[in-house]
């Protein structure tokens, strides 16, 4: 359906308020470990468990519950996943144990894997058909500004007041976004396609889909070995005091943002063959860390191109995806995006589980190269898939559009 434009932006200005809450829970903890270790008496690494399990809660949550909820309503969906929002940042809030605390994560996880693969549907189904990338791109925002500004603004209010004020301050944004989402969004909407399971399975049994989906994760989450520690890294291995960091993640979620447009721009045309030179720009960058790390100029230089580079395979990675899934699985290419979403935070959670294994056995400071070995990884496996596809094209280059037999 469509509507009037002044009730469609404001439609789509609820949608970004949920994504700017959803943005923000999901990176929160990396500024709050340090906070979190010290008020249960556990180690940085366990806080890290944070991150790692918020991930695999989004891995298997996207898939499976966007595939069981395909027949609801798409704005009680949308209330319902808010609802569980807020009900798994009030619980972080109210956590007297770590263990209660990674109950919670997991929940909150949940929605975030439902809302990335409906809130892009809801966005386009607003607009007329030539406004649609647009509505996406305006509901996406409230991610890049949850990037931005998000997770240092909730790194600083969790170093003034504690921790647990952080994860209040989501849940009152999440309840912004539910009444913001309940006068707004209209009832109306589409339901959700079904996809036949035999589609589905073309997904996670198709080779060049799997080798896609390896890419996402090991390129992605690559950084997450030392971005995960990122905090700890900057107070015990460059020396800045602890309310300096919020400010440093603040310029590192920019170069974030700046870094996404340009990946969205190089990716156009040739996905693969960008992410293949980004990927090996981002492990020579980790690489550098490891000796810029100890001296606050250069350290801080070498962190804004991390950021810049973290984000930008980003645009490249889903459009790939699609591109595969229209050639090999077309009946499932809206579950190939969910998918891929799950692949994504897999990478989070390997490379932040990596990364704690890492900082307890060897240090902080290696968790550098070890994240540049995991992306080297990603580089290997694009480049067996440049091959595939000059192979499968004839030894033409690797297009954005799907190969025609």
């Amino acid at each position: 359906m469509q509507l009037n434009q002044k009730r469609s932006m404001l439609a789509l200005l609820a949608l970004s308020i949920s994504a700017y809450a959803i943005g923000t829970t999901e990176f929160i903890s990396v500024g709050l470990l340090p906070l979190i270790a010290e008020n249960f008496h556990i180690s940085v690494t366990t806080a890290g468990l944070t991150v790692t399990l918020y991930a695999l809660g989004v891995t298997f949550g996207a898939p499976v519950l966007t595939s069981l909820t395909t027949g609801m309503s798409r704005k009680t969906l949308m209330i319902a996943i808010i609802v569980v929002f807020i009900a798994g940042n009030s619980l972080a809030a109210a956590s007297t144990s770590i263990g209660v605390l990674l109950m919670a994560r997991v929940l909150s996880a949940l929605s975030h894997g439902v809302f990335m693969s409906i809130a892009s549907t809801i966005a386009a189904d607003l607009v007329p058909d030539n406004k649609r990338a647009s509505a996406i791109s305006l509901m996406f925002s409230g991610l890049t500004v949850a990037i931005v500004t998000g997770v240092p603004l909730g790194t600083w209010i969790g170093q003034q007041m504690g921790w647990r004020a952080a994860f209040v301050v989501i849940a009152v944004i999440g309840l912004v976004a539910l009444i913001a989402n309940l006068i707004l969004i209209p009832a109306s909407l589409r339901k959700g396609t079904r996809t036949p399971v035999r589609e589905q399975v073309k997904l996670v049994t198709n080779g060049r889909l799997l080798l896609a989906f390896a890419i996402t994760a090991l390129g992605y989450g690559g950084t997450f070995v030392v971005f995960t520690y990122l905090s700890p890294l900057l107070h015990e291995i460059t020396g800045f005091a602890e309310s300096t960091v919020a400010l440093i993640l603040l310029i590192y979620g920019i170069a974030i943002a700046i870094g996404n447009v340009i990946g969205g721009k190089v990716a156009n045309r040739q996905p693969l063959k960008a992410l293949f030179f980004m990927f090996i720009l981002q492990a020579i960058v980790l690489l550098v860390l490891m000796v810029t790390a100890p001296f606050k100029v250069a350290g801080l230089i070498t962190i804004f191109f991390m950021g810049l580079l973290a984000f930008m395979n980003v645009p490249g990675l889903q459009i790939y995806v699609v591109v595969l899934a229209e050639r090999f699985a077309p009946g499932a290419k809206d579950v190939a995006s969910a998918v891929n979403i799950a692949a994504f935070n897999a990478g989070i959670a390997i490379g932040a589980y990596l990364g704690g294994v890492v900082t307890d056995s060897l240090g902080l400071i290696h968790t550098t190269w070890i994240g540049a070995v995991m992306v080297l990884a990603a580089v290997l496996l694009t480049g067996w898939s440049v091959a595939l596809e000059r192979k499968g094209n004839g030894g033409s280059a690797m297009q954005a559009k799907p190969a025609r037999s």
